[in-house]
């Protein structure tokens, strides 16, 4: 859907939605993000990981058509791509489009698969964040999954946040606790990751992901032992976010 003219900077148009539907519920929000002009054309970004089910589910209720990109790293567990398959089909969703690093890209950068061994960021950059940027290319908003209760990089997560100068990021589940995520499933009989039986309640590439200790933080599996807790797809305040939240990057 087209943007009204005339157009209100991203950040006017964020705190603009923010307030408007500060009072909403999860599933207003998104069905008001999927027909609101303020957010323009927009597309659900899902990584089919552990909760990514929930958001899939909303979206097929509301409009099965809704573009879903699925980043394809070409490392994801096995688990992950017959959990794809089966969540798509399922629900009804009849535009996935699969998100890859180009072929060129790849035969120069990480030609051996090896790239995530010495440099996570620059793989996450070469596999996630390039892609998706392409792919976002035709939208002004995208969908996320995301929670306050992840992370200390989430704890302060609006529905709408700007997510560089031209585009909005949407977060309907943002006030969303475990137990809301659990009953929600529950309720709509909705299909499990079979990795979150194991221990897994954060997937992401296989190489980098490991089960989680009862106790520690859900996403305490994401490139154990480093410094790093995002991706690098995500944004605060227009700044690309790798590693733990500080002062200054919330300033």
């Amino acid at each position: 859907m087209p943007l009204e003219a005339p157009l209100a900077s991203v950040e006017e148009r964020v705190q603009h939605l923010n307030h408007r539907y500060r009072h909403h519920s999860a599933t207003a929000v998104l069905d008001r993000a999927l027909s609101d002009p303020q957010v323009g054309r927009i597309a659900l970004v899902s990584s089919f990981g552990a909760e990514s089910v929930v958001l899939l589910h909303m979206v097929s209720v509301v409009d099965r058509t809704t573009p879903v990109l699925f980043i394809d790293t070409q490392m994801l567990f096995e688990e992950t791509l017959q959990y794809q398959t089966e969540v798509s089909e399922k629900l009804g969703l009849s535009d996935i489009r699969f998100v890859r690093a180009r072929a060129l890209d790849l035969a120069s950068e990480d030609r051996d698969s090896t790239l995530h061994q010495r440099d996570t960021d620059a793989c996450c950059d070469l596999r996630k964040t390039r892609p998706l940027e392409r792919a976002l290319g035709g939208f002004d908003a995208w969908i996320t999954g995301r929670k306050r209760y992840q992370g200390s990089t989430r704890a302060a997560l609006d529905f709408f946040e700007a997510d560089g100068p031209s585009r909005i990021k949407v977060n309907p589940l943002a006030h969303w606790d475990p137990a809301d995520v659990q009953e929600y499933m529950i309720n709509n009989r909705l299909p499990r990751h079979p990795l979150v039986a194991k221990g897994y309640p954060s997937i992401g590439c296989a190489p980098c992901t490991s089960p989680v200790k009862p106790g520690e933080d859900p996403r305490a599996g994401r490139w154990r032992g480093q410094e790093k807790v995002e991706c690098g797809i995500h944004f605060i305040n227009g700044k690309m976010v790798r590693g733990p939240i500080t002062k200054d990057k919330v300033a």
